[in-house]
């Protein structure tokens, strides 16, 4: 039988990411994350174990992907696949909101911050 548990989470009490992101929910399979209005900022390059896919709501952002750079406007979604070498740069306030398979909290991955 699945598990049929219903979960809620508040914007205003999730827990925080390293670059400011709220992590709304997560489950066994997936993960969702909030990008509210993130000021303009580069990340490190990085590889996840994890694919990530995003939509963009408000603002734009520069994602550079196996050295390829990719430049997301509102209403641009992205898909970054497991292990691919990839960071973010936004230019301008950032609303997007993003997913990952598995969860990118499994095993202490992106630990969020309290």
């Amino acid at each position: 039988m699945s598990d049929s548990t219903v979960k809620k989470v508040s914007s205003k009490t999730a827990p925080k990411g390293e670059m400011g992101q709220t992590y709304l929910v997560s489950g066994k399979r997936v993960s969702m994350r909030l990008w509210q209005n993130e000021k303009p900022q580069t990340d490190v390059s990085n590889r996840r174990d994890y694919e990530t896919v995003g939509y963009v709501m408000n603002g734009r952002a520069e994602l550079v992907i196996e050295g390829q750079t990719i430049k997301l406007e509102p209403g641009d979604s992205w898909l970054v696949p497991a292990h691919a070498e990839h960071s973010y740069r936004i230019l301008e306030p950032f609303t997007a909101v993003e997913a990952t398979a598995p969860p990118a909290q499994v095993h202490g991955r992106d630990e969020a911050k309290a």
